[in-house]
């Protein structure tokens, strides 16, 4: 979990100048009794020159940062980081989202009931206790260290800041009357909508996009008729609360801020159809969004059940109305659990250029879902039952990097998609099943180390990878009727029974031929008798 330039570039860069902490020696090595750890010198961080795009572009935009001694006072400013950065590394991955949930799940269950169960069940379930409680710390300890690097990028742009230009911050932020003005201007535009919103007039779409706003004011949430809401582009820290009483919003775009969170009345906009969070500082999305909540009735009573039915379908809150929602360029580690059991009608979802490390399972349950985008992530896989996405039709992992290798079998029942993108990634085998995506028309596999299908196969173009697939896919269809029928002729003969089966079967028909033969032999014997009785008669 170290800082990337993505999400840190500042701390990413000072801490990439310090030396790391020689290999942490246990009670058995000899070397821990004859030697200590080397520690780092703070004071002299290494000075070699800005490597990658992402430290040139920083360094240009904070050239003190070439200074050494600007550059020891940030790095004595996160020697606190440093350490934990050490310590971070010998806890772990951090575990996925789905894995903490059901283990609070199970805590919380234990603390409230006390079953009788014998020595030995009680014994396995504080082993199951156990390994839960190890999961949830083991996520506070990484979610704790996720919070100080936060911290320390901050700290480090005003270390910097008073590096450069002495102590006066304010000076060196450059809040000079001019950004105030600025500030005000934007307010007086928000007044000027609310005003008018208060003389009646009626607003349906509200463009506040790209005007250095700081503030979006409770009052906007009166705004009742409100189709749409722009605020993109701003320096938004917040969302009001009041934003869930725009009952008839239908699009909100608050792309390219600096929200940090989001709140949970956000769930309550039940008509909404497009949410568009990009761009900004976002760790986690509510759980609101994918879980169903009932507002209370208010102003009339209804009696008639016919009506009541049709209160519960106005009154249902949750984003079930959203198409498309896009949260990429964020932090978010994780999806809440059950997002796919409520937003059943999207149809985009773009996540990309997050920290995801699974896509829950839910995810499967969209069946609308016609895009979606998880690119430049950290997934290891994807849900088993991922195949239920039946109308799919693009679908981009690409650079997902080390921890993308395998797709699940259930890839092959995305029959709808015409659109992959698998590159960046250490993918060593398509599955058979692949030869299934008839209507694949667009595939990137490059930046994989492939063996399946090989590299001649993906030089030659989409066509080429899908026939070789599918020329795979029918063998192993072929492969499995034949192990099939073999499996079925073997159940069905003598040799495949026990003994015991065989001898009473054996039996059974001796007895049947015997029966037979005696029958006949015995009928053409009376027959005969007959016929002779009959020619003395005569």
């Amino acid at each position: 979990m170290d800082p990337t330039p993505q999400s840190h570039p500042i701390l990413a860069y000072v801490l990439s100048r310090l030396p790391s902490l020689p290999a942490v020696r246990t009670p058995r090595s000899p070397a821990a009794h004859t030697s200590s750890p080397r520690e780092r010198d703070l004071e002299q961080p290494s000075p070699r020159t800005p490597s990658g795009a992402d430290e040139i572009d920083l360094v240009g935009r904070m050239p003190g940062l070439r200074h050494p001694s600007v550059l020891s006072a940030m790095t004595r400013a996160v020697a606190d980081v440093a350490s934990a950065r050490d310590a971070i590394h010998l806890l772990g991955p951090r575990p996925d989202h789905e894995q903490v949930d059901a283990s609070r799940a199970l805590l919380l269950a234990a603390s409230r009931d006390e079953p009788d169960a014998t020595a030995e069940e009680k014994e396995l379930e504080e082993e199951k206790l156990a390994a839960s409680r190890e999961v949830v710390r083991l996520e506070e300890e990484h979610e704790a260290y996720g919070a100080m690097l936060r911290d320390a990028e901050e700290k480090l742009e005003s270390v910097y800041r008073m590096a450069m230009h002495g102590r006066d911050i304010q000076e060196a932020g450059g809040d000079d009357g001019e950004g105030e003005e600025g500030a005000g201007a934007v307010d007086e535009e928000v007044v000027r909508v609310l005003k008018e919103a208060e003389e009646g007039r009626t607003l349906e779409r509200v463009n506040l996009a790209d005007r250095q706003l700081r503030l979006l004011p409770e009052a906007v949430g009166r705004i009742r008729g409100l189709l749409a809401l722009d605020v993109s582009g701003n320096q938004l820290k917040v969302v009001p609360d009041a934003i869930g009483g725009l009952e008839h919003l239908e699009e909100l775009r608050l792309a390219s801020n600096n929200l940090v969170s989001l709140p949970d009345s956000i769930g309550l906009l039940s008509n909404l159809k497009l949410l568009d969070v990009s761009g900004n500082r976002l760790r986690v999305l509510p759980d609101t969004i994918s879980k169903c909540r009932y507002k209370q009735p208010t102003n009339h009573l209804i009696s008639s059940s016919s009506k009541q039915e049709s209160l519960v379908v106005t009154d249902h809150s949750g984003l079930r109305s959203l198409v498309e929602l896009d949260a990429s360029y964020n932090a978010l580690a994780y999806l809440p659990t059950g997002i796919g059991h409520e937003l059943v009608h999207l149809q985009t979802l773009r996540v990309h250029l997050n920290k995801l490390r699974s896509l829950p399972s839910s995810v499967c349950e969209m069946r609308s879902l016609r895009l979606l985008d998880a690119h430049f992530n950290e997934l290891r896989g994807l849900p088993a039952a991922i195949g239920r996405l039946s109308a799919l039709e693009t679908l981009d992992l690409s650079s997902n990097f080390s921890d993308m290798r395998d797709l699940p079998p259930s890839f092959g029942d995305l029959a709808g998609l015409r659109e992959l993108d698998l590159s960046n990634n250490q993918i060593r085998a398509l599955p058979d099943c692949f030869g299934r995506l008839g209507r694949l028309e667009r595939l990137r596999l490059e930046q994989n180390p492939l063996a399946v299908p090989p590299p001649e196969v993906v030089a030659d173009g989409v066509g080429a990878v899908k026939e070789y697939m599918a020329t795979r896919w029918a063998e192993a269809v072929a492969e499995e009727e034949r192990r099939r029928v073999c499996a079925a002729a073997v159940a069905d003969s003598p040799r495949a029974s026990t003994p015991r089966e065989w001898l009473t079967r054996s039996v059974s028909s001796l007895s049947t031929w015997v029966s037979d033969v005696t029958v006949k032999v015995v009928g053409q014997e009376k027959v005969a008798e007959e016929d002779e009785f009959l020619q003395q008669q005569f």
